[in-house]
């Protein structure tokens, strides 16, 4: 489909941002679905996020997707949380409103020539649900009792410490580079979750999940995201690294050759972003189309 003047917009902003795989996925689903948006991506500084909410707002766009490092400095930026931001402690999806006749809050898809001046933005979180599905679909978790370490304490980390303690999982352990934030997340997950046991630091036990959350495998020198001389990666039956791109992190390479099973970030990228479509455009979305089109642009490019 061509552009023109009546072109919608989506958008992912983070940074970095030109590893991702969204515009790749989305505009995929977008041809199918007969829609007439496109799909961008913008490198937006953690310092100018606002501004960039502010913009799109202005601009009209249907929705924004949030990546690394913004979901959790969305929480104070949007005008309204749904139930799932406030639930999962992270912003990653916003829709952007308007009020309809009646005075009520719609999506902007609704109003197809023109909207009212007054316009909101609503942040949602996909990431938590999406998570679940893909350890599941993945690696055939069952989460219930499991034991768990998490790498990482921000938006990433912040939505999978909620969901894995509302899994009823037995234990899960926190680590992060700035300890603080590791207390501080694990002290939240504690009062929502009395029944979960959390800890900072290694556990000095094997575990059923490595579970990398950070940025860490990104760019080509990064280090491991784990400390090997405190935890072994032998140590655990399954690892999943929420990075995509590249498509084996060093992380996963030392996992797969330590025997683990192991799993990337499409399928939480899948269905994160599915769920963030149907959130703007209200028709469910065309899920293996935008698998086809993540395991082209990841696999093949």
């Amino acid at each position: 489909m061509s552009l023109n003047a009546a072109t919608r917009y989506c958008a992912v902003v983070g940074h970095p941002i030109r590893h991702s795989a969204s515009p790749a996925m989305h505009n995929a689903a977008l041809t199918e679905l007969g829609l007439d948006w496109r799909y961008l991506a913008f490198d937006v500084l953690p310092e100018r996020l606002s501004e960039a909410i502010a913009g799109a707002k202005a601009m009209r766009f249907i929705g924004l997707n949030l990546t690394v490092p913004h979901k959790l400095l969305a929480l104070e930026m949007v005008d309204v949380l749904d139930e799932s931001a406030r639930k999962w402690g992270a912003v990653n999806t916003i829709r952007f409103e308007a009020r309809d006749g009646d005075g009520a809050w719609q999506p902007l898809r609704a109003f197809e020539h023109s909207a009212p001046d007054e316009i909101r933005s609503h942040g949602f979180n996909t990431d938590a649900a999406a998570l679940s599905q893909s350890l599941k679909e993945d690696l055939g978790l069952d989460l219930s009792g499991t034991t768990v370490l998490l790498l990482g304490a921000g938006g990433a980390a912040s939505a999978a410490a909620f969901k894995l303690a509302s899994e009823k999982v037995a234990a899960l352990h926190l680590v992060n580079r700035t300890e603080s934030k590791a207390l501080a997340l694990a002290e939240e997950v504690r009062r929502r979750h009395p029944g979960v046991r959390v800890s900072c630091g290694y556990p000095n036990q094997p575990v059923d999940l490595l579970l990398n959350a950070t940025s860490l495998g990104l760019k080509l020198n990064d280090p491991l995201p784990l400390d090997i001389a405190k935890f072994p990666v032998t140590q655990t039956r399954a690892v999943y690294d929420m990075i995509y791109r590249p498509a084996e992190t060093p992380l996963l390479q030392t996992a797969r050759a330590a025997g683990c099973r192991t799993a990337n970030g499409l399928g939480m990228l899948l269905h994160q972003g599915a769920d963030a479509l149907e959130i703007w455009s209200g028709t469910p979305a065309p899920r293996e189309t935008m698998r086809a089109a993540l395991r082209k642009n990841i696999y093949e490019s």
